[in-house]
C-alpha cells in the first residue's frame, strides 16, 4: 500500500491509519493456480439473453442519398416532440406569479398616484382658502371683487375634483 500522492505530486498524503499494515508481497515460490475453468457456457447464455431481451426501437432517421447517409430526426427539429407533452400550451407557474405580482404592483402604484393627486388638490384648496380668508370683508374696488370671484371659482373647481377622486375608485386622466 504505497502512500497516495496529492494532485501537486510533491507531498505524500496517506489515507490510512499508521497502525494498519499492508499485506505482504507473496514469495516468488508461490505459483498462481492454473487450469481453473468455469462450467458456464457463455455462448448459450448469450443466446438465451438475446432471445429474452426486449427488442430495441429503431432510430428515426432520414436517408437523403442513395449512398445511405443517415441523419437522425430526433435532434434535427423535424420531429415535434413538445406537442405531445401534457403541459404543452400551459403557462408556467412562475410566469403566472410574475403577472400577478406585476398586477398588484400596478394597482398599488395607481392607488398611490390617486392618493398623491387627492392630497395635492387638498393642499391647493387649503392654500386658496387661506388666501380667501385673508381678504377684507368689504369689497370696495373692482379688482378686489374680481380676485374674490376668481378664488371662489378655483375653490369650487378644486372641491369638485376632490369629490370626483374620492367618489370613484378608478379615474382616467388623459395625457399619461
Amino acid at each position: 500500500c504505497p502512500p497516495q500522492r496529492t494532485t501537486s505530486g510533491n507531498t505524500p498524503r496517506s489515507t490510512r491509519s499508521p497502525n494498519v499494515r499492508c499485506p505482504q508481497v507473496p514469495p516468488q515460490s508461490d505459483r498462481p493456480l492454473m487450469g481453473i475453468q468455469s462450467e458456464k457456457n457463455f455462448i448459450h447464455t448469450n443466446v438465451a439473453e438475446a432471445i429474452m431481451a426486449v427488442a430495441k426501437k429503431p432510430l428515426h432517421a432520414c436517408v437523403d442519398q442513395r449512398r445511405g447517409d443517415k441523419y437522425l430526426l430526433e435532434g434535427s427539429g423535424l420531429v415535434q416532440k413538445y406537442l405531445k407533452k401534457k403541459d404543452f400550451g400551459v403557462t408556467p407557474n412562475y410566469i403566472l406569479g410574475r403577472k400577478k405580482e406585476a398586477a398588484e404592483g400596478r394597482q398599488e402604484r395607481v392607488a398611490a398616484r390617486s392618493a398623491c393627486r387627492r392630497d395635492g388638490l387638498k393642499t391647493n384648496w387649503e392654500d386658496l382658502n387661506k388666501d380667501f380668508q385673508s381678504l377684507s370683508v368689504e369689497m370696495t374696488t373692482i379688482p378686489q371683487r374680481l380676485r374674490k370671484e376668481k378664488l371662489e371659482l378655483e375653490m369650487k373647481q378644486l372641491e369638485d375634483d376632490i369629490g370626483a377622486l374620492e367618489k370613484r375608485r378608478f379615474v382616467y386622466i388623459s395625457g399619461e
